[in-house]
């Protein structure tokens, strides 16, 4: 994806130097003043909340400790990941203002659902409805994935495995199926080790000014 005009604050227009998240090409500069990527921040913020969470959801952490899996989904993956987003909108690029918004929401969302809602759900109907939330999420993250396909192959394969991850965790709280829960766990943990990489790697390769982790990309002119 080629950028008429490459924003300040972003990187050079050179192969893995460039942000996972390209700005799109109709975007114009901003004069004055300069805006760092905050890409490393988002990625960053969801790889910590969805390890956590992930680390339960995969029985490896007692269930006893989950609270400090909403902590983190109500401060690092829901606001900071939303402002994330916000800063992207503000950069002119669309997919990323629309993925960090978004998964910022729903860390956001999810924490307002077991703090706020989830006592008013009978217990019958508990695992349907978290399943079909998290199902509804897949189906998201599933057309998200084929956009980033003309972004990085980094982004793309963080995608998929949420997609994957997203996809065995509704199917497992809807049918009661622990196991299922537990496979989805080990995709969530597959997720935030992609997503903490691509965050390295951009951040890495900004402070280094060259590619020192390559996130490969993809769909160039």
């Amino acid at each position: 994806m080629g950028v008429t005009v490459q924003p300040p604050g972003r990187y050079d227009r050179d192969a893995d130097v460039e942000p996972p998240y390209a700005a799109d090409p109709t975007a114009s500069a901003h004069v004055g003043w300069s805006i760092a990527d905050p890409a490393p921040l988002g990625l960053a913020a969801f790889a910590l909340t969805t390890f956590v969470l992930s680390m339960f959801n995969a029985g490896l952490v007692a269930r006893g400790g989950e609270p400090i899996a909403f902590a983190l989904a109500f401060t690092y993956g829901g606001l900071a990941q939303l402002l994330a987003g916000m800063w992207e909108f503000r950069n002119g690029n669309t997919f990323g203002a629309l993925a960090f918004s978004s998964y910022g929401a729903f860390w956001l969302s999810l924490f307002a659902y077991v703090q706020f809602f989830a006592r008013d759900v009978p217990a019958v109907d508990a695992g349907h409805a978290l399943g079909l939330y998290l199902i509804g999420w897949g189906i998201f993250t599933a057309y998200l994935f084929v956009a980033s396909l003309r972004t990085t192959a980094a982004v793309a394969l963080v995608l998929l495995a949420l997609t994957l991850t997203y996809a065995a965790l509704g199917i497992g709280n809807a049918g009661a199926h622990n196991t299922i829960v537990k496979i989805g766990g080990w995709l969530g943990l597959v997720t935030a080790g992609l997503a903490w990489y691509t965050s390295f790697a951009v951040v890495t390769n900004s402070t280094f000014k060259r590619v020192v982790l390559p996130v490969f990309p993809l769909g160039r002119a």
